[in-house]
């Protein structure tokens, strides 16, 4: 029986187990459900002990440690006594992204000056990095709520980077969820994909910095989705608890939420992934379900891998994640060292 993890163990929980969902996920990422059961066998993939190649997570994870690393420079100078602009902070993270990607920032964007992060080899890979994340840094303009670039785009590009503005200590809900929201339109400008991103925050900060369980963290995300005036959020947050509740198939999960491809789609099978498999033995049987849910359908599946691997290693800790996954994972030391990071960051003030 694991103790309640301190903020340390979830903030470790929480970025490495996006991680490894997100790892498992993108094996899978292009193909549809018949495919993964033809290859992986009925139950699909559920370990990466089934793959034969290196297990290696995508741009999702990739992102959501330059969101690590963009609130801990904007932290870094406040410890410091220098206001920042945490928004501006975060672009400038993304952009230093950009080029690891092999793209050229546009010469209208400020010049970001490199960090331990951009050093780290794991992290140069080009891995199926989301459209609209790409073009909207490519164009130069910092995106704003009032002026968000890409104004049509609803991808999960922000959902799935979107958990490290609920691990920030010392903030009210309210803030964290505005952090996300600004983050979100400097790539993505649809509502769905905005509010998306404020209600991942709100879902994990409900568990992290105050102490809620499964149930009563998505309830107040589907509260927070309700009052953003989304109605495709609110109503695919709440059939994805009655499916679980109803224990429905993956089959009818996908026909009810899709296939994750945009923010409101992602973390409703997320929710889902979750829900559907809480009643596992343990902390460790639990993740090791819900991923085998949240990824085995016809979609993005290393997007909802990883978003379901964020909540869960919120709600558990890092004791409560698969130690061998752990071990098996390509760049889980880079993936640590942030965690680390943003803890001891955001203690030193």
């Amino acid at each position: 029986m694991l103790t309640d993890p301190t903020f340390s163990d979830r903030v470790h929980g929480c970025l490495l187990g996006g991680a490894l969902g997100d790892a498992l996920g993108f094996a899978v990422e292009t193909l549809d459900l018949e495919s993964i059961r033809a290859a992986y066998g009925p139950a699909g993939l559920t370990s990466p002990t089934q793959l034969s190649g290196v297990f290696r997570f995508s741009d999702d994870t990739q992102l959501s440690l330059y969101t690590v690393d963009g609130l801990v420079d904007a932290i870094q100078w406040a410890n410091e006594g220098v206001a920042a602009d945490e928004t501006a902070c975060l672009w400038l993270a993304y952009l230093r992204w950009l080029a690891t990607q092999g793209e050229t920032p546009p010469s209208s964007a400020p010049i970001a000056p490199p960090r331990w992060i951009d050093a780290q080899t794991v992290l140069r890979h080009r891995r199926r990095p989301g459209a609209a994340c790409l073009s909207g840094l490519r164009g130069g303009e910092m995106g704003t709520l009032s002026r968000p670039v890409n104004s049509e785009a609803k991808g999960s590009g922000t959902v799935m980077r979107s958990a490290p503005f609920g691990l920030v200590p010392h903030i009210p809900v309210e803030v964290a969820d505005r952090l996300a929201m600004n983050a979100a339109a400097l790539t993505h400008g649809h509502p769905a994909a905005l509010h998306g991103a404020a209600v991942v925050a709100v879902l994990i900060h409900g568990i992290v910095r105050q102490g809620m369980s499964l149930r009563e963290a998505v309830s107040a995300a589907v509260a927070r989705a309700h009052i953003s005036n989304v109605a495709e959020l609110a109503e695919f947050l709440e059939t994805a608890v009655r499916l679980a509740d109803d224990d429905g198939s993956p089959e009818q999960m996908s026909a009810a939420l899709g296939g994750g491809w945009t923010a409101d789609e992602a973390l409703a099978i997320a929710v889902y992934a979750v829900l559907a498999s809480e009643a596992a033995a343990g902390p460790e049987q639990h993740f090791r379900a819900a991923i085998a849910l949240a990824i085995n359908h016809d979609g993005d599946s290393d997007t909802t891998g990883s978003l379901a691997g964020n909540i869960l290693g919120a709600l558990y800790g890092r004791d409560g994640l698969p130690d061998s996954w752990a071990a098996a994972l390509e760049g889980a030391d880079v993936v640590t060292s942030m965690a680390r990071l943003l803890v001891d960051t955001t203690s030193a003030g």
